[in-house]
C-alpha cells in the first residue's frame, strides 16, 4: 500500500511538496495543515485532500503514515520530535533549529530512535552535483583535492525574511556545507570565513549580516573546498560544483531555461538565461527527494541525508560565523 504523508506548512516551499506527493505514483498525500488556516485550505481544496485541524490531529491520525515538516524554523526541532514520538518517518526541511544547543538537545531526546529521519538538503539529488559524486567514488578524476561551490540568488530575499533566517551562512551557505561533506567524503576540521555587504550596505543595522561570503573548508587529510555566495546574481540563479582531482577535473554546470546556442553577425554562443528561482532550478531533484522518501518510508531503512548531516552542516555554519566574527581559522572541535 502506499504510504500517506502529510504536510505541515504549505508556504511556499510546502505547497510545492504537497503537489509533488500528490504527484507521486508511490505516494499518497493524506492531508495538509499551516497555522494559516487559509493557506491550509486553498491547498487542500486545490489538490483535494484533508485539512487537518492541528498538529496533533496530524500526528494521532491512523491515516498518516509519515510527515513532511515545511513550518517555519522554530518550530522544525518540536515537530521533529513530535513526529518521532508518534513513530512516524519525517522529512524535515532545513535547518533543524538555528541553535545548535537545541539541535543537540533534539538529538539527544531521539537518540537510538529506529523511525527514519530525512533532512531536506535537495541539491544531494541534483542529478548532476550527485554525478559528481559519483565520479569522485568511482575514480575517474583520481585522488579527490579541491572542490569548488559556487551559489548565488538572482536578488536578495525580502528584508522581512533576511531577518528572522539566521544569517546567510545558517539560511543559504548551509547547503553548500551540506554539499561540500556530500563531495568532500570526509569530514570538515577547519573553516576560514570572510563576509561583506555589497549589496545591501545596510544589512548591518538591519540584522548584522551579509550578503556576499566566501568561506574555505579543509579536511584532516588535507582536501579543501572553497564555498563563494552572493545573494544577488543579476544573470540567474547560478549553482555549480567542481572536483579538481589528481587525473582530472568534474563540474555540474547551470541550468538554462533552454540550451538553445545562437551564433549570429553580432554574437558568439549566445544562450539562454538562467533559471531564476530555486524551485525551477532543483525541480527534478526535488520530485527525487520524494522518490527517496518514499523509499525509507516503505523500508523503514535511514535515509542517505539524515538528521546528523542537519546537525554537522550547522556546526559548519556556526563556525564560518565565528570566523568572521574573530578574524581567523577555526576549529570544528571548538563548536562541537
Amino acid at each position: 500500500m502506499m504510504p500517506k504523508i502529510a504536510v505541515l506548512g504549505v508556504g511556499r516551499i510546502g505547497r510545492m511538496h504537497a503537489e509533488n506527493i500528490a504527484a507521486h505514483p508511490r505516494a499518497t498525500l493524506a492531508g495538509v495543515f499551516d497555522v494559516h488556516e487559509p493557506s491550509a485550505k486553498d491547498v487542500s481544496q486545490k489538490l483535494g485532500v484533508k485539512q487537518f485541524g492541528s498538529v496533533e490531529d496530524v500526528f494521532s491520525s491512523s491515516d498518516v503514515d509519515a510527515v513532511l515538516i515545511a513550518t517555519s524554523t522554530p518550530t522544525h526541532a518540536d515537530l521533529l520530535e513530535k513526529a518521532v514520538a508518534a513513530g512516524k518517518p519525517v522529512l524535515c526541511e532545513k535547518p533543524i533549529d538555528l541553535s545548535l544547543e537545541r539541535v543537540n538537545a533534539c538529538a539527544a531526546k531521539i537518540s537510538g530512535t529506529k523511525v527514519p529521519i530525512m533532512l531536506g538538503f535537495v541539491r544531494r539529488f541534483d542529478s548532476g552535483h550527485s554525478a559528481v559524486r559519483k565520479a569522485i567514488e568511482a575514480g575517474k578524476i583520481g585522488d579527490l583535492h579541491q572542490v569548488v561551490i559556487t551559489s548565488r540568488d538572482p536578488g536578495m530575499a525580502p528584508a522581512a525574511y533576511i531577518e528572522v533566517s539566521g544569517g546567510i551562512f545558517r539560511d543559504m551557505t548551509i547547503h553548500d556545507f551540506d554539499m561540500a561533506r556530500f563531495i568532500l567524503g570526509e569530514e570538515v576540521v577547519e573553516v576560514t570565513a570572510t563576509g561583506s555587504r555589497l549589496v545591501d550596505a545596510d544589512l548591518m543595522n538591519k540584522c548584522d549580516d551579509y550578503d556576499t561570503v566566501s568561506v574555505i573548508l579543509k579536511t584532516a587529510s588535507g582536501k579543501q573546498c572553497i564555498i563563494n555566495n552572493s545573494r544577488r546574481a543579476v544573470y540567474g540563479y547560478d549553482q555549480r560544483v567542481e572536483a579538481l582531482g589528481s587525473a582530472g577535473m568534474a563540474i555540474s554546470e547551470n541550468r538554462p531555461i533552454n540550451h538553445l546556442r545562437l551564433y549570429s553577425e553580432t554574437s558568439t554562443d549566445q544562450a539562454a538565461p538562467l533559471l531564476n528561482f530555486f524551485i525551477d532550478r532543483y525541480a527534478d531533484a526535488f520530485a527525487a527527494e520524494i522518490s527517496a522518501f518514499v523509499d525509507a518510508v516503505e523500508t523503514g531503512t535511514p535515509p542517505s541525508v539524515g538528521f546528523e548531516d542537519g546537525r554537522q552542516a550547522l556546526i559548519l555554519a556556526e563556525a564560518a560565523i565565528r570566523s568572521v566574527a574573530e578574524g581567523r581559522s577555526i576549529n570544528t572541535n571548538e563548536i562541537r
